[in-house]
């Protein structure tokens, strides 16, 4: 480390205010944790929602640094920490969240289980578009729905952050996938391997039909929340059939799930990073998906715009707007 005590970071002093940049102390890891130099900084619809004071549930109070995924590199590792040196390359969902520091700064202190080897073949600017979504997709899919070969599998939003790495984990796992979206979102989704489906111009009745026969799939993962929850019921398959939602927060009515004797299983990834329990699967999500990226079977769609800690607002515009052509980063 060099003898400043200094860091440049990004803070927002209140609800919907812009992205100030700041001189402020740098931090020093404590027992268990890691001190990371940032490299890039992932931007996820979440942190827009707390920028805008709209995501009570993330506990992050204002003012305060923004970002939850980074990628860098180790710089110093507190007492206790004995599987990481400095010099390591790391990726991680680690920060900005629960009144924890964001990654939108030079350096941040993380708890070492959340960490894992940056996958060789990307970037830090490619690895930090990922621990979120990868972990949001693996977690309903592996975990939750254990997907499997031989089976198919409907992600809606297929395009989407969490949707377009659903898709690749699901067919690395050897499952037959189909994605919805729009029109012009078609070749991305087919692109990534999966039967495009408009919502737009197809019913649910008329693609069960189309696709599964009547019989429904297997698994159904919901990316959007509202009526695409409400339409994931109606989509699964009769008693063997489990929908996911990682946005399952409204009032919906469980009769078309009952009536089809599937189940279904909420994803909330913020979970361990709230109340520190299960912190551990997270780093073992990030090392497996590590294999998946290194083997080639799974990769970032990356909006090709750059940014940097001067411009950040810029990308956090585009978030908002809906813009975005695919993750977008911030390289520190």
């Amino acid at each position: 480390m060099t003898d400043t005590l200094d860091m440049r970071a990004l803070i927002v002093d209140s609800a919907n205010a812009p992205l100030r940049l700041a001189s402020i102390q740098r931090p020093m890891p404590e027992a268990g944790q890691v001190l990371v130099r940032i490299k890039a900084s992932g931007v996820n619809p979440l942190d827009g929602k707390i920028r805008s004071g709209q995501a009570a549930h993330a506990r992050q109070p204002l003012p305060a640094v923004l970002g939850i995924d980074l990628a860098g590199i180790v710089e110093a590792v507190g007492e206790g920490v004995k599987e990481w040196r400095p010099g390591d390359e790391v990726y991680a969902m680690a920060t900005g969240i629960g009144g924890a520091q964001g990654s939108l700064a030079e350096y941040a202190a993380v708890d070492a289980r959340l960490l894992a080897p940056k996958p060789a073949n990307l970037g830090m600017r490619e690895a930090a578009g990922l621990p979120l979504v990868l972990i949001t997709a693996w977690e309903g899919l592996v975990d939750r729905a254990r997907v499997r070969a031989g089976q198919k599998v409907l992600i809606h939003g297929g395009a989407g952050g969490v949707g377009h790495v659903a898709i690749q984990i699901a067919r690395a796992f050897g499952a037959e996938v189909y994605a919805t979206g729009s029109a012009k979102q078609q070749a991305i989704i087919e692109g990534f391997g999966a039967t495009f489906i408009d919502y737009r111009q197809s019913s649910v009745e008329d693609y069960v039909a189309q696709h599964t026969g009547g019989e429904g799939f297997d698994i159904v993962y919901d990316t959007v929340g509202g009526e695409t929850l409400d339409a994931s019921f109606k989509a699964v398959r009769v008693y063997l059939g489990h929908v996911l939602s990682c946005l399952g927060w409204g009032q919906h009515g469980l009769a078309p799930l009952s009536f089809r004797g599937a189940t279904y299983s909420g994803v909330f990834t913020l979970l361990p990073l709230l109340t520190g329990a299960g912190r551990e699967h997270h780093g073992h999500i990030l090392r497996e998906a590590a294999r998946l990226i290194e083997a080639g079977s799974l990769k970032p769609l990356m909006d090709p715009r750059a940014f940097t800690l001067e411009t950040a607002g810029s990308a956090h515009e585009l978030l908002v707007s809906g813009a975005a052509q695919g993750r977008l980063v911030v390289e520190i």
